[in-house]
């Protein structure tokens, strides 16, 4: 999932390591090919037009509250998502 998160300054990415431990469990899930799938994960263009707007005017300091809090739902996701797909690299370079 490229997404670009350009210039958001998000408090709880600290979480980072406690979500790590939390999706420790789904990630012993992942066979070789939904790792696969997971690392080639893209974001639909659409939506990542949307994001970069967002991204833009979060740089200009012109989001509404409306605004701010859909730009970091994106990235609390985008978090979560390439959480994932780091266990999914570390189970394919392990299985090499």
């Amino acid at each position: 999932m490229t997404v670009a998160f350009r210039r958001l300054k998000i408090t709880d990415m600290e979480s980072t390591p406690c979500l790590d431990r939390m999706l420790e469990p789904l990630s012993r899930c992942f066979t070789l090919d939904v790792a696969d799938r997971l690392v080639h994960l893209k974001v639909d263009p659409q939506l990542q037009t949307r994001i970069d707007e967002l991204a833009d005017k979060c740089t200009e300091g012109q989001l509404t509250e409306e605004e701010r809090s859909e730009y970091e739902t994106y990235a609390r996701a985008g978090n979560l998502i390439a959480i994932l797909q780091a266990k999914a690299r570390r189970l394919l370079a392990a299985s090499r």
